[in-house]
């Protein structure tokens, strides 16, 4: 089933074009300094944003409408691929990066949901075979359940640390089987709501030999993607602990990690934080940290995370030169 055949493949037109399934700026053959257009912008399709997500705020119901919608568990997760690798193709993107539960259904029990995995990951390197498009990172979720409410590594059950390794453990083999040139960590509810029943230094602690767990088996496993924090100051939690590049840079060091992580930036989250995205990118780049980026942007009259297209031209400037700055030690984009 095709599900976007009305749609050409879009291509590079420029501004006088009327097409609007055409790239009107980026002419991806277009040499920019040393490198063309394609070489510098690796774009990546977040398979959650594009395909899972239901458009919903913490006021309404979702508001996206996709034809696959109709179906439900596991075939709803194949339809998405079909759908995800016509899109690629459409848009010729070089990567895709998705969480665990973007591609894939959680089932009753932690085995349940890796057989899930199993299937739906065999049927996307089934089509990655016949792709340009590669696997630019893969990540587990570990904020939407409620499991997770008080945190995954710095959580005060040992069951739920021990849950959350085991996804750890499953998503770097995915990684593996797929490719990735990273793995991300997003700790979504990493953080604390109030000091009186928080142990600070025992949940970083525990933070740090989490990290380290999965350090170690990615070797024993022979994954050599690049580690990657996503900052993000709050937002469930009120106080998040990979609050922005800084505090995440303090972290590395004070648990010997900066060797082998280095940080993927979004934009929204340096505003949550209070700093421009230039900063963080400048931050990152300043201490031979910057990894990949999440260009997304949020609303500054907002106080949540609105993952919208980044529009603001000054903004986006300010970014494209600290990445420029960066050239050829860095290079990916998402």
């Amino acid at each position: 089933m095709g599900y976007f055949e009305q749609f050409p493949q879009v291509k590079y037109e420029g501004i006088q074009s009327q097409n609007p399934y055409a790239f009107k700026y980026y002419n991806p053959g277009e040499r920019v300094g040393d490198k063309t257009m394609e070489e510098w912008l690796r774009f990546s399709v977040a398979y959650w944003h594009t395909f899972t997500a239901n458009g919903e705020d913490p006021f309404g119901a979702g508001t996206m409408v996709r034809s696959w919608d109709h179906l439900d568990g596991m075939d709803r997760a194949k339809a998405r691929v079909e759908a995800a690798f016509e899109f690629f193709e459409k848009m010729q993107v070089p990567y895709f990066c998705f969480h665990d539960i973007d591609v894939a259904p959680e089932g009753d029990t932690l085995k349940e949901t890796f057989d899930n995995l199993d299937e739906i990951v065999g049927m996307i390197k089934e089509y990655m075979k016949n792709s340009r498009t590669q696997l630019l990172w893969n990540t587990a979720n570990m904020f939407t359940h409620p499991r997770f409410t008080h945190g995954a590594a710095t959580s005060s059950n040992a069951d739920v640390f021990a849950f959350a390794a085991a996804k750890v453990k499953k998503g770097l083999e995915i990684g593996k089987e797929l490719g990735g040139q990273n793995y991300v960590f997003w700790g979504g509810r990493e953080g604390y709501e109030t000091l009186l029943n928080t142990d600070m230094k025992f949940e970083l602690d525990n933070l740090g030999r989490f990290f380290h767990m999965a350090v170690d088996y990615a070797k024993e496993i022979g994954f050599d993607g690049q580690f990657l924090i996503e900052p993000k100051p709050k937002e469930p939690t009120k106080h998040q602990y990979d609050f922005d590049v800084a505090s995440g840079l303090a972290f590395l060091r004070t648990y010997g990690l900066e060797d082998y992580f280095k940080f993927n930036i979004e934009a929204n989250h340096a505003t949550l934080a209070g700093h421009t995205f230039e900063h963080e990118l400048h931050y990152a780049r300043a201490n031979g940290l910057l990894g990949s980026v999440d260009a997304n942007q949020g609303d500054l009259l907002l106080g949540w995370d609105t993952d919208e297209f980044p529009t603001d031209l000054y903004s986006t400037t300010l970014a494209m030169y600290e990445i420029l700055k960066k050239r050829r030690a860095w290079y990916r984009w998402s």
